[in-house]
């Protein structure tokens, strides 16, 4: 015989987790009676606690996962799989296929009749969870517009009679306008757009007379949309409430940081608003931690390189450099490199200032410098940790690299980040901060300069005769028949441009003997560069021509990533 288990009521939840007392408990069971309104809504209405407290009890309640909507930018082919009456019918909204399973939030994730109805419809096995009525509410007013252009979002979000142009308005107003479902789905598509067009980042940038909606894809920035200008505060309203943003403050940079779902995968959110003349702009970093692969065959098709690069990580101390400008993907090499040598029998510890992606295994401490702790700070206590491997986001400052240098030639391998354009230039960089000669000579195994360059699209890319000129710019000399060169004509793929997706080329410079000379000489870089190529150091320009030579990428990519030290 089945035993149904009896469920403690929500008020006795609450009130047990100290979200309420005894009195107001009593207070909203009677507004409840009167009212006829579910106990959790009159609690949300009266301020006694939040949707996430009331979601997070009835997951207590019903014993099943609770889940908040408004933290989920919605899939349309997932919500085809349930007609709009049958979800309003028993307030369920499906989220997120898995395998054989569809994941549906449902107001009441007892109802086996609704279960029961969505299996045969969709005919994945369902797996509840628990949310509010005002949570389900809110999506189902977006369900019937999931498939609408930009376009006709847009003129749903003017047709409420929005006029915020002034900018002025009280925050209770603006908090009210970001909260319309047709605002909340103009941000959420500007979103998940970006992340099925696999966006770095999104600039909101108001103009004189439009606000300008731009995609960072492989590197580069395309427009994508150009919006009313009176639609900037309500939409600025929104993404500031989505990253716990103060939507009352517009003279100041604000920074916030949130995570989103975009069908099944977590999408890290990195917010900063800057003040222009023509209002706030906002960027948002998108970091997809389902694309995050750690596998070094993945940062070059250059084997050569990689090679070189999974020996000088396997020795035991000494300091492992990574230059190169912002976003040429130096975070993703050195977390790649750690990923190596991330075993049971090590010790490794991370100091990070955002740590970006979480990483089995591995002791990440987050830079905060509100409460003291900088990156120098961070790494002192570090080595009091016993660590065997240490990695430092970014080394800033002659204070962290000191310490970083003194970690390497007390038995530490240590992996780092700096910004210089090349490998060569970071010894001089180094030198400047103030660091001893013999300390970089002694401390430094190697130093990896890197660049991203764009790689040609697989369905659209065809052998050329190259340009004599060109070959002359990138100084490839050859005798008889050229070399086949290639580049990419367009395609729906790559949305025309020819290119898609990127691909690291990589100088690995080694610190020898004889370049160990040079730098306790303090020698110019010119000298350093000689006699790093007469040992076989490849320059960035000269791994981009290999790059070319294998058929991954253009020639204008590597001239245009890349300069030349001839």
């Amino acid at each position: 015989m089945a035993v149904i288990r009896k469920l403690q009521p929500l008020g006795e939840i609450l009130k047990n987790k100290g979200l309420i007392t005894h009195a107001q408990l009593e207070e909203v069971l009677a507004i409840g009676k009167r009212t006829n309104t579910r106990i959790g809504k009159v609690i949300v209405n009266v301020g006694y606690a939040t949707e996430e407290n009331i979601a997070d009890a009835l997951a207590i309640q019903y014993g099943i996962p609770s889940i908040m909507l408004s933290s989920i930018i919605l899939d349309s082919q997932v919500l085809k799989l349930v007609p709009e009456q049958t979800a309003k019918r028993h307030m369920v909204i499906p989220i997120a296929i898995e395998g054989d399973t569809l994941k549906v939030a449902m107001l009441d994730p007892l109802n086996v009749f609704a279960i029961d109805e969505l299996n045969k419809i969709t005919g994945y096995h369902i797996v509840p969870l628990v949310t509010t009525e005002t949570e389900v509410m809110k999506a189902l007013s977006q369900y019937g517009g999931m498939d609408a252009s930009l376009e006709e979002i847009v003129s749903k979000v003017q047709a409420t009679g929005l006029d915020l142009l002034k900018g002025e308005d009280a925050p209770d107003k603006l908090e009210k306008i970001a909260g319309e479902s047709s605002v909340v789905q103009l941000a959420n598509s500007l979103i998940s757009r970006a992340v099925v067009d696999g966006a770095s980042d999104i600039h909101i940038e108001p103009d004189e007379d439009t606000l300008r909606v731009r995609y960072r894809v492989d590197g580069v920035l395309r427009e994508t949309v150009n919006l009313p200008l009176k639609l900037h505060p309500a939409v600025l309203s929104r993404i500031k409430i989505m990253g716990e943003l103060d939507i009352a403050e517009k003279r100041l940079p604000q920074d916030g940081r949130f995570v989103i779902k975009v069908g099944s995968r977590d999408i890290d959110i990195r917010l900063s608003t800057l003040p222009t003349i023509f209002g706030e702009k906002a960027v948002m970093r998108l970091l997809d931690k389902g694309k995050m692969v750690l596998e070094l065959e993945s940062l070059t098709p250059l084997t050569d390189t990689l090679d070189v690069l999974k020996k000088v990580v396997k020795r035991p101390f000494g300091m492992i450099l990574i230059t190169g400008p912002t976003g040429s993907g130096k975070t993703t090499t050195a977390y790649t490199l750690l990923n190596l040598v991330n075993t049971l029998d090590k010790n490794l510890v991370t100091v990070e200032d955002p740590v970006e992606y979480h990483l089995k295994r591995v002791n990440q401490v987050q830079v905060n410098t509100k409460v003291g702790i900088t990156f120098a700070g961070a790494l002192r206590h570090i080595l009091r940790q016993d660590p065997d491997i240490v990695m430092i986001g970014e080394i800033r400052d002659r204070e962290t690299a000191e310490i970083a240098i003194h970690a390497a030639l007390t038995g530490h391998l240590v992996i780092s980040t700096i910004h210089t354009n090349d490998s060569v230039g970071t010894i001089s960089r180094l030198l400047d901060m103030g660091i001893e000669p013999y300390l970089v000579s002694s401390a430094v195994s190697c130093i990896v300069g890197q660049r991203l360059i764009r790689k040609l699209c697989k369905s659209c890319s065809s052998p050329y005769e190259v340009d004599p000129k060109a070959m002359e710019d990138l100084g490839v000399r050859f005798q008889g028949k050229p070399p086949v060169f290639y580049r990419g004509n367009g395609c729906p793929s790559c949305k025309g441009a020819g290119l898609k997706g990127r691909v690291g080329i990589y100088e690995v410079l080694m610190i020898d003997e004889v370049i160990k000379s040079l730098i306790l000489s303090r020698a110019p870089e010119a000298a350093i560069l000689e006699a790093a190529r007469k040992k076989g150091f490849r320059t960035l320009r000269h791994q981009g021509i290999r790059t070319v030579m294998a058929g991954h990428t253009t020639i204008e990519e590597v001239l245009q990533a890349t300069q030349s030290v001839d």
